[in-house]
């Protein structure tokens, strides 16, 4: 029930930004702009950010909402498992980031994992496709997919990068501090699931 009204403001801003793209008569407009600047408030209060930051969040988004998507690559070595210390919480997580445009799933991981960790890969096989609200991620203003992809490592060497200060691989026993924004430890649990039965058919949600 704590977060709620995260869950509404998210909604919320949702509807408007839709109504905004679609939108033709001035009124409806100038309702679904009031009803953005509603949801910033809120997001402001609730959130204990400065409503100019949220504000920015919020009315950068054109086109109808649609969840953000988010790439993660599961790279195996020894029975162990590729994570890079992020600079930005000073916790680790699985090489990866935002899909940036014109590029695909596997595409995109594969220069993520270059640019984060040093290593070159072949992505081989999707793993997992995640709502980040079903499972135990903080809080967060955008709704997120998450995709795992389990990649073959064939090159490259530990370079750590502008967002990593670390790279190094982990044993299911011995995990480090994760960066749950980005990867949850039940996660990376099923992650492993995969090491030990190859044929282990694709998560969804």
């Amino acid at each position: 029930m704590s977060h709620l009204w995260l869950e509404w403001t998210k909604k919320i801003q949702a509807i408007a930004q839709s109504g905004l793209a679609f939108s033709k008569d001035m009124y409806d407009i100038e309702r679904y702009e009031e009803l953005r600047e509603i949801s910033v408030e809120i997001m402001a209060a609730h959130a204990d950010l400065e409503i100019e930051k949220v504000r920015g969040l919020f009315t950068n988004e054109d086109g109808y909402q649609t969840p953000k998507v988010d790439v993660r690559g599961v790279v195996f070595k020894d029975g162990r498992m590729l994570m890079v210390k992020e600079k930005a919480d000073d916790r680790w997580a699985l090489p990866g980031g935002f899909c940036d445009i014109g590029l695909s799933p596997s595409e995109n991981i594969v220069k993520e994992i270059k640019e984060e960790s040093g290593y070159d890969v072949y992505p081989v096989r999707l793993l997992a496709l995640f709502d980040n609200n079903k499972h135990p991620h903080p809080p967060e203003a955008y709704h997120y997919y998450k995709i795992f992809i389990l990649c073959e490592l064939i090159g490259g060497e530990a370079t750590v990068s502008e967002e990593t200060s670390m790279i190094d691989f982990f044993t299911e026993e011995q995990l480090p501090e994760l960066s749950t924004n980005r990867n949850t430890e039940s996660q990376i649990q099923t992650l492993f699931e995969f090491l030990r039965n190859p044929s282990k058919e694709t998560m969804f949600d």
